[in-house]
């Protein structure tokens, strides 16, 4: 009985530690932060003309549909999307060199955190979100990158994980990012005030669901961030 019993126990570690050499191998051949998605852009890019004002916008699914449903937002100006529907913040970060620094913008607009809210990739705390948020400003301005830092969109619900209750969330995080900007010579751009309605959501007028905007959305966060570009631009000439 002892032996069959060691056998089974075996057995089972045996069967664990494939399983876990499978996983690791699979995770391995993965690009997470999925680095590829624009390498070939970036590299086609080349570096900013002399006195080009280039602005990256760095994001999730909010930014890259940004150019879906306004693309003429984008056009004929230097404004370089490059959002990846889907992302949290630990995964922008690892991708905020080759898609931000590398680009040698004048500016950075971030906006980040929801998915992470919804633990598209786990769990996060607001603590965990937050500073993911700030060590991608900070990395913008160690790298002579004016930074935006922008609110997170309000958001009532998630229709793909509907047992999450984020306005709490939100209100935190953007105090925290809010804080952050004001406190280090940064930008921060409030979308959520414009865009909340009395439950704490996204108003229903500016989404397609309760999390991402649609084109009359996108209209309201076209005019605030060149107005936050603007400033901010204007600002740096002042200091020189």
């Amino acid at each position: 009985m002892l032996t069959s019993r060691r056998s089974y126990i075996r057995g089972r570690n045996l069967r664990l530690l494939i399983l876990s050499l499978l996983f690791n191998a699979v995770t391995i051949g993965q690009d997470w932060a999925n680095l590829n998605r624009y390498s070939a852009q970036n590299s086609e890019l080349g570096p900013p003309a002399t006195n080009e004002n280039r602005v990256v916008f760095m994001g999730n699914s909010i930014t890259e549909g940004w150019s879906n449903f306004l693309p003429e937002f984008f056009a004929g100006k230097n404004y370089i999307n490059r959002g990846i529907s889907g992302q949290t913040t630990p995964q922008m970060l690892i991708r905020f060199r080759p898609d931000v620094i590398d680009l040698k913008p004048r500016a950075v607009v971030i906006l980040a955190g929801i998915n992470d809210i919804a633990e598209n990739t786990g769990p996060s705390t607001v603590k965990m979100i937050a500073d993911n948020i700030i060590s991608m400003a900070e990395l913008g301005q160690s790298n002579g990158i004016s930074v935006i830092i922008s609110s997170i969109l309000p958001a009532g619900d998630f229709n793909w994980n509907s047992v999450i209750n984020p306005p709490s969330q939100i209100l935190a995080i953007n105090k925290i990012i809010k804080n952050y900007a004001e406190k280090n010579g940064m930008t921060y751009l409030d979308y959520y005030s414009s865009m909340v309605n009395d439950q704490e959501g996204l108003k229903e007028e500016y989404g397609v669901d309760s999390v991402h905007p649609n084109k009359a959305g996108y209209e309201i966060m076209s005019i605030l961030v060149d107005q936050a570009i603007a400033e901010t631009f204007s600002l740096n000439r002042k200091k020189k």
